[in-house]
């Protein structure tokens, strides 16, 4: 992660999460280490996967600590296999004991998540459509979880409500319809942004590419549906697909030829990557 996002962006949210560990102090370490002893100790990968996550990782022992030292073996983005030592880590010993659990909570979900990424990106080979991440994210992880998208080799989505017009079903109805919901798009959003809407069912297909949509999202659609729909589309807009998207039935939408494939599994359904600090010593 690159050092402008980091101070701009990560350093507050690492903060945040060392204040929810450590609310006053760490009573456990301080009443077994009264003084300060260097240390170090080894970053151990327990099963294979993608890394992901070691800037963040590393930024955590060096807010409570700037003089920790991370000598890194593997980077973001290898493929790890479970005994791999990815890093060591060298400083205080009673920063390395109350940073431990929340550098490796940000670590172990990244790496989680650019797992999943990944294994779900091969899924579609061979086709032009892109694996998109949504904003089905956790709260206050969204810049970290994105991250782990893309390492995985997926793309990102929007970020916030702020980055995109998306027209969903309550937009939709709120607007009283497909046309009006475009039009009314069209006319507050700047020129630069793109209008994407969502549509359940081929007439409002049909309604979308007369209004003039930039991107028209496929949501919950059966395979046959959505072929169709591709059809109708023609080319006119950006075809993308949504809805329970996940790695076991992914591949079922290669053939369609759409652009775009967005799954909110990437970041709310991936399970964690193992990895542990072991073999703490005093050097």
């Amino acid at each position: 992660m690159d050092p402008i996002t980091m101070k701009l962006q990560a350093d507050k949210l690492i903060m945040m999460a060392l204040e929810e560990d450590i609310s006053s102090e760490d009573v456990t370490t301080n009443s077994i280490m009264k003084d300060y002893v260097k240390g170090t100790v080894d970053l151990i990968v327990k099963e294979d996967g993608i890394l992901c996550g070691l800037d963040i990782f590393a930024r955590v022992f060096e807010l409570l600590d700037p003089d920790t030292e991370i000598i890194r073996s593997k980077k973001d983005g290898d493929h790890v296999h479970k005994g791999d030592k990815a890093a060591v880590v060298n400083g205080d010993i009673r920063v390395l004991l109350s940073g431990e659990r929340t550098a490796l909570n940000f670590l172990q979900r990244m790496s989680g998540i650019a797992t999943y990424t990944h294994e779900s990106a091969k899924l579609l080979d061979g086709t032009h459509t892109k694996l998109l991440d949504t904003r089905k994210t956790t709260p206050n992880m969204r810049l970290f979880e994105k991250y782990a998208v893309r390492i995985g080799g997926g793309y990102n989505h929007r970020y916030n409500l702020s980055d995109g017009v998306l027209l969903k079903d309550n937009h939709i109805g709120a607007a009283g319809g497909v046309k009006e919901a475009v039009k009314a798009a069209k006319e507050y959003a700047p020129f630069v942004r793109k209008i994407e809407i969502e549509v359940e069912n081929l007439d409002m297909v049909r309604e979308a590419v007369e209004a003039g949509a930039d991107i028209i999202m496929l949501d919950n659609m059966d395979h046959d549906t959505m072929k169709e729909a591709v059809s109708i589309i023609a080319g006119r807009a950006q075809t993308e697909v949504s809805g329970n998207i996940t790695r076991e039935n992914i591949r079922s939408i290669a053939d369609l030829g759409v652009d775009y494939v967005s799954s909110g599994a990437l970041t709310h359904s991936a399970p964690i990557l193992d990895l542990s600090l072991k073999h703490l010593r005093a050097l």
